[in-house]
């Protein structure tokens, strides 16, 4: 069970949609919140920026569209089978050069965080 919480950083195109589980204000540390908003606006803007590469600051209700037309086509194009090769083969170099050789700390350090 994820829960979505909504952030609207100030002078932003649309709001960021947060899925997470337990308290997102309690539960994750100010990096975690702050990489995860980092890379949601970047594919965001990729995935849709009819939505999210706006040219217009979203107004004080906000009401998106995908017909919008006055938004910046991004200059990356995204091939779905690339992307997942690529998923398969940063899967497997990071199980060999992080996830077994630093097996037994990552156990521990889990271990600290597990409810």
């Amino acid at each position: 069970g994820l829960r979505v919480r909504y952030f609207m950083p100030a002078g932003s195109r649309a709001p960021l949609a947060l899925y997470c589980s337990g308290d997102l204000l309690n539960d994750y540390t100010s990096l975690e919140l702050i990489s995860s908003l980092s890379t949601m606006e970047t594919f965001q803007k990729i995935y849709r920026p009819e939505i999210y590469n706006a040219n217009a600051t979203a107004g004080a209700t906000y009401q998106p569209s995908l017909q919008h037309e006055d938004y910046s086509l991004t200059r990356i194009v995204y091939d779905r089978v690339e992307r997942s090769r690529l998923a398969v083969e940063q899967g497997t170099f990071a199980e060999a050069h992080f996830i077994k050789p630093y097996h037994t700390l990552l156990e521990q350090w889990s271990a600290h965080f597990a409810g």
